[in-house]
């Protein structure tokens, strides 16, 4: 039995390894499935080549993974797929809630709801017949408001082997994995955990895992970190947790070990943490152990907005968190969000104040899209809502003018500089093109 695992192209800075296809063919090739993943993405594969890719393996079935950032192209993909009579099955976020939509438009053979490790083996292992496995569905068996079960977990996130570190070599990855500078290169991308039990109203997060945590064991990850560095001299880790610091004896463990075992790695956590689970000892451990950036989730310089959203934060613990990393030597980044329920044009100039008034370093200014599964989307059923007198022209425009205005500071400019390496140029002026960062562009 052979499978391919895709995930297609789309248009974002964000080029980072894809790990759900890469546990999911690390636990396959374990259950003695072949595998090959084809990471469109990275390879800059459109779909007509991705096609000819995949038919080129003679798979029996081929499984991609899906985000509503690019479910168009998962579509499109699919249907290409179908006509040439292969089994297709799509798996992730956005068919775990929105699976009837998915199957119907997709029209592939089945989607998996939930995390899919062990989901998918079992429906290989059956020759993809569906003998009622939790979090696997077809037309067959799930109507329009049929109540989805979501796919069995892994409790112990030490029961999965590492993500196919041979198919996803972090040398082929880009130098600017998160759109943005990195300090060493090559870059080795690990979750060491798995959920998050808050309930910002934008995220999917919370729905996808339940409201539920799960934690690898510091050995595990420690073995991991080394099998990169071993195998593929990797000399920078990106941690892509959800909630990184959100327990502390976890993360403490894991920079003294980081530290005990004498790992000459750079590290940081680009998805963002929160401000309130940080303090300075715990930060200066972080630095010690070779932490050189932190990203906060910060979305909005408004009260009332974080009290919207439910972020169950204070702007008083984001400026702490912000002034202690700078002060133990970290250079700090923030994430806002243009759009969130309560936003007005005043909102973002306060926003964009706050970022440049605060020492962050880097900043970035996202637009809302709502996305199945979160909050926002029970209430608005409607991927571009925006607030009372704001239209997504505006939000966008002032994305690029809080842009404009955080990084074409001369001291910012200069700061920035002395980071840049030559294989990142080209990915950042296609940034600054698509940000509009640039006059002349």
């Amino acid at each position: 039995m052979k499978i391919v695992l895709v995930r297609p192209k789309y248009n974002t800075h964000v080029i980072t390894p894809p790990l759900g296809l890469g546990y999911l063919s690390s636990y396959l090739k374990q259950g003695h499935i072949q595998v090959k993943i084809i990471d469109a993405l990275k390879d800059n594969l459109h779909t007509h080549t991705l096609l000819k890719k995949i038919l080129a393996e003679k798979p029996d079935a081929v499984g991609i993974t899906c985000l509503t950032a690019f479910y168009p192209q998962v579509v499109k993909l699919s249907q290409s797929l179908k006509k040439r009579r292969l089994k297709c099955i799509i798996g992730g976020i956005h068919p775990t809630f929105l699976p009837y939509q998915t199957l119907k438009q997709s029209q592939a053979d089945f989607v998996i709801c939930g995390q899919a490790e062990v989901a998918l083996l079992k429906l290989v292992k059956a020759n993809f017949v569906n003998q009622n496995i939790p979090g696997v569905y077809s037309l067959k068996n799930l109507r329009k408001n049929t109540p989805v079960i979501k796919a069995k977990p892994i409790k112990n996130l030490d029961d999965l082997p590492f993500p196919d570190w041979e198919q996803l070599d972090p040398n082929t990855y880009s130098t600017a994995p998160h759109g943005a500078f990195v300090k060493n290169f090559p870059i080795g991308s690990i979750m060491t955990t798995r959920g998050c039990p808050y309930m910002c109203s934008f995220c999917a997060s919370k729905n996808f895992y339940d409201r539920t945590i799960r934690y690898r064991s510091t050995k595990n990850i420690i073995q991991e970190i080394k099998h990169l560095i071993n195998n593929y001299g990797v000399k920078e880790i990106h941690f892509e947790d959800d909630n990184l610091t959100l327990r502390r004896d976890h993360i403490e463990k894991l920079c003294q070990a980081i530290i005990k075992n004498k790992l000459k790695i750079s590290w940081t956590c680009p998805n963002g943490i929160r401000a309130d689970r940080v303090d300075e000892k715990l930060l200066r451990l972080m630095k010690k152990s070779g932490c050189y950036l932190i990203a906060f989730g910060i979305e909005s310089a408004n009260p009332h907005i974080l009290k919207n959203i439910h972020k169950l934060e204070t702007l008083a613990d984001i400026k702490k968190a912000i002034q202690l990393t700078n002060k133990v030597g970290i250079l700090s980044q923030g994430f806002f969000i243009f759009g969130l329920p309560g936003e007005t044009k005043q909102t973002m100039e306060n926003s964009i104040r706050f970022a440049k008034q605060t020492q962050l370093a880097r900043a970035f200014f996202g637009v809302l899209q709502i996305l199945p599964g979160t909050e926002l989307w029970d209430k608005y059923k409607n991927p571009n809502w925006t607030p009372n007198g704001l239209s997504r022209k505006v939000l966008l425009q002032t994305q690029s003018k809080a842009l404009r205005q955080f990084y074409l500071r001369p001291l910012t400019l200069l700061k920035i500089a002395q980071h840049i390496k030559p294989q990142q140029i080209k990915l950042l002026f296609k940034r600054a093109k698509d940000y509009q960062l640039l006059p002349f562009f």
